[in-house]
């Protein structure tokens, strides 16, 4: 018996851990999940509609001129940044749950400052507060999925963060095609109030409750997550097989298991970032009005249907064709979008989760506010033509990373991805 789980450890997964009649109750987790995703989404897609309006506005107070609208755009992006690092610290000792519901108060708190902007000032300390959330937000959840699903589905489940974030930067599109921007922050609230909701009813990874030793509690979640029809004292082995009780230190960066994972999750950031796709989804109606584009709001609308269709696509074919099949296709729906993402909650072994995440999050979204703030100015230096043809090339070094660096993970436990690392 002993031989035989060892065996399952280190190549596929046992044959019948895992019954193709899946437990409803991991879907409901992942959607409680994922609306912490839908609200990151209307807080990204939130300047796209405002930035015009604002630049018209009586008040002189709250009136944004260019940089000021670059500002509004991309601070939101070093709230993020804080967020990540602060995520980083929060999933570990908080727990997963509770961290998702803390993005809440952020949240909430944020765009309440901004329902009751006076000035220009107070846009921005909005925008932080948000985006904050965003970053804790943007660590935590494909956490939480990963922890939570199986191999079977966790990449369609996976690639549901990043699905509902697209899903949530076209509602602000839409819902800006009508509502003015004091209205528009209002409805953004909504999500994250759901989601503090249905969180408190969804139970802890059993990952994180086996590493603080509270193996029944485990059993109890699993037994949520899994049904009445798993062995859920299997998976708990398989898990507890990986379980290191000791912390982690910083000497232990220096062994490979740890530091190359780090490495490939820090570069699928940064790689994401330098597509250049923040700088259009931030700026999306401005660009086509740049474009001379009759109706701005309505291609706008048009590039998120398209980010949330092909994003549905990669969800429903990730887990048969691979997380680096859908890396080398161009379309950053289909593969930069939601993998790195994805590959992240994947790779980093289970005592490096947090701060290895932590600092995936930080390269993201220091990233994205380099590439949006100087985005304007990239334009006047490089042309429109220059500047998309620089994001291009970046393109073109995605894929060659990807073919060199990135594994593949399809279909492997956590604990089969760990090993794997030990091992190499």
């Amino acid at each position: 018996m002993a031989a035989e789980e060892s065996r399952s450890l280190l190549g596929r997964p046992a044959p019948d851990a895992y019954p193709r009649v899946q437990n409803k109750k991991l879907y409901l987790a992942t959607f409680a999940a994922v609306l912490g995703p839908l609200s990151f989404g209307f807080v990204l897609g939130y300047s796209s509609p405002v930035i015009p309006e604002l630049s018209k506005v009586n008040d002189p107070k709250l009136r944004l001129d260019s940089n000021q609208a670059s500002w509004f755009g991309s601070v939101v992006t070093l709230g993020a940044a804080a967020g990540g690092i602060l995520g980083g610290y929060l999933v570990d000792k908080a727990g997963r749950k509770p961290s998702l519901m803390l993005c809440s108060v952020p949240y909430v708190s944020g765009y309440i400052v901004i329902i009751s902007a006076q000035n220009i000032w107070m846009l921005y300390f909005g925008r932080i507060l948000t985006g904050l959330a965003s970053g804790i937000t943007s660590l935590v959840v494909p956490v939480y999925i990963s922890e939570v699903a199986h191999p079977k589905v966790r990449g369609m489940l996976g690639s549901c963060v990043q699905l509902m974030v697209v899903t949530g930067i076209l509602g602000a599109y839409i819902a800006g095609i009508t509502l003015k921007w004091r209205w528009l922050a209002v409805l953004c609230c909504f999500p994250s109030c759901i989601m503090l909701l249905f969180m408190f009813f969804m139970p802890e990874t059993p990952r994180f409750l086996l590493n603080q030793n509270k193996r029944s509690e485990a059993i109890a979640s699993l037994q949520f997550l899994r049904g009445p029809y798993v062995d859920h004292e299997w998976e708990c082995r398989q898990i507890e097989a990986n379980v290191e009780e000791e912390g982690l230190s910083f000497s232990e960066f220096k062994n490979p298991s740890i530091y190359r994972p780090l490495l490939i999750g820090v570069a699928l950031m940064f790689f994401q970032q330098v597509t250049g796709i923040n700088a259009v989804m931030f700026y999306a109606e401005t660009i086509f009005e740049d474009a001379n584009f009759k109706d701005s709001r309505m291609a706008s609308v048009v590039v998120g249907s398209i980010q949330v269709c092909f994003t549905a696509v990669a969800a429903l074919i990730i887990d048969k064709t691979g997380r680096k099949v859908l890396l080398y296709i161009s379309g950053f729906a289909l593969g930069w979008g939601p993998i790195p993402w994805l590959v992240m909650s994947e790779i980093f072994p289970l005592k490096a989760r947090g701060i290895s995440s932590g600092a995936c999050v930080l390269t993201n979204w220091v990233m994205a506010f380099l590439v949006t703030k100087e985005f304007h100015d990239l334009i006047g230096f490089l042309t429109s033509y220059g500047t998309f043809w620089l994001f291009s090339a970046f393109c073109c070094m995605n894929v060659i990373f990807t073919a060199f660096y990135v594994p593949e993970t399809k279909g492997r436990t956590l604990e089969q991805i760990e090993a794997y690392f030990r091992r190499s």
